[in-house]
């Protein structure tokens, strides 16, 4: 397994995207348009990552300002974490965590938040539980966790 930059591989904006869309059901648009200004700005967010075996993308994430919930002020979030059914539970997703906590301090941000509904996954990462949040649109409250 591989991990790959879209900043490295612009090539592969469109699968990227694609690949994104199916996984999360946001508009194609929306990620075309995030992985747009990673590639023109090319100076820490957005950023989008993905985990490659045998030329397939088997897992992915991204860094965004802001996923979608009302705490402005805890950014950058990690965004999008998936990995393929037949390849979880092998350590990629952690893999993936690892990597893009380590390329954004090269950027100079060492703190990234991350909201989920998931309990105990992120934690296993070095992630910590930081607070609840109010989701855009969402009737309930979900988790924002901190990595440093």
């Amino acid at each position: 397994m591989e991990i790959k930059r879209l900043i490295d591989n612009p090539e592969t904006k469109n699968e990227m995207a694609q690949w994104f869309h199916e996984k999360w059901g946001i508009p194609l648009e929306a990620y075309l348009e995030s992985m747009d200004e990673c590639l023109k700005n090319q100076s820490g967010v957005p950023q989008w990552y993905v985990a490659v075996e045998d030329s397939k993308m088997i897992g992915g994430l991204g860094v965004i300002k802001n996923d979608f919930h009302n705490r402005k002020d805890l950014t950058p979030n990690v965004c999008a974490v998936y990995v393929e059914e037949d390849h979880r539970c092998q350590g990629i997703a952690g893999k993936l965590l690892h990597f893009v906590c380590e390329d954004m301090k090269k950027y100079g941000i060492d703190t990234l938040y991350l909201l989920t509904d998931h309990t105990s996954f992120y934690e296993r990462y070095g992630w910590k539980f930081l607070c609840m949040v109010q989701g855009d649109d969402e009737p309930d409250m979900a988790r924002m966790y901190i990595h440093q």
